[in-house]
């Protein structure tokens, strides 16, 4: 039986650990060669050997999606290695914590040069490539560009940032072959809540995040390839992460009403 990704090329930022790394192994299922990258050299290397002790092309490239010029050296690479590229995922993101009035300028520069220039950047030096091949892009949102809450507020304001993005993208590039989808998940498990303001991971950091309403990685990524085969622009879950959407786009004020009334 044919995969649907079949003899195709995959980029993925971010992908040395949790969702991004749960998508390798998800595409490399459905038959893709698979380049991953970030800035953790190791982790890398580490989920490459995943992929091929599967049977998978797999490469592992250095970049961090802050520096223009890393992401085109990047894309260069993939392309030299597998010779052209069919899908690029702009996973690579992280979370600055705190009230709004308690956040430096410095922190918002480290979440939108990361979660808002990184996907554009991501986006620019992908697009080219995946002309020539008519060719999927993805952009991983969050439930959170649909409803903002205390705490996150520089994180939700980057995501807002990364829908539209994929919104204009998805005008752009309408003709051309190519498609963006971008996508927009609940709780998933991965290292998020371990990586402080300054984009530092510490395993020792505990993950606050609701446990009952978390999805693991894998079934996420799973989800997450189907949008992008169907060439999906948008698309929300989990469960109550369609919830929150429907919600914050519709029901602006009960969202209102309820996080002015929790416990603080």
């Amino acid at each position: 039986m044919a995969k649907r990704f079949d003899n195709k090329v995959v980029w993925i930022t971010g992908g040395g650990s949790g969702i991004g790394r749960a998508l390798a192994l998800a595409f490399a299922d459905e038959g893709a060669a698979v380049a991953v990258s970030g800035r953790r050299e190791d982790r890398l290397q580490e989920v490459v050997q995943e992929l091929e002790a599967r049977g998978v092309k797999a490469l592992g490239v250095r970049c961090d999606v802050t520096d223009e010029a890393s992401v085109a050296e990047a894309v260069r690479k993939v392309v030299r290695t597998f010779g052209g590229l069919d899908v690029a995922v702009a996973n690579a993101g992280f979370s600055v914590a705190g009230r709004i009035e308690k956040l430096s300028a410095a922190d918002w520069r480290r979440q939108l040069d990361v979660n808002v220039i990184g996907t554009a950047m991501t986006a620019r030096y992908a697009i080219p490539h995946l002309r020539e091949r008519k060719g999927r892009l993805a952009l991983v949102g969050s439930v959170a560009s649909m409803m903002s809450t205390p705490g996150v507020g520089a994180y939700s304001a980057s995501k807002y940032a990364v829908r539209a993005i994929g919104q204009a993208l998805a005008v752009e590039l309408h003709g051309s072959g190519v498609t963006c989808t971008t996508i927009h998940p609940g709780y998933i498990e991965s290292e998020i809540a371990q990586v402080d303001n300054q984009g530092r991971y510490d395993a020792a950091r505990k993950d606050r995040r609701p446990k009952n309403l978390m999805w693991p990685a894998d079934r996420a990524a799973r989800v997450m390839v189907d949008a992008i085969a169907k060439r999906k622009r948008e698309h929300t879950f989990t469960g109550h992460g369609k919830v929150g959407a429907f919600a914050g786009r519709h029901m602006p004020g009960v969202i209102h009403f309820g996080l002015t009334r929790r416990k603080k």
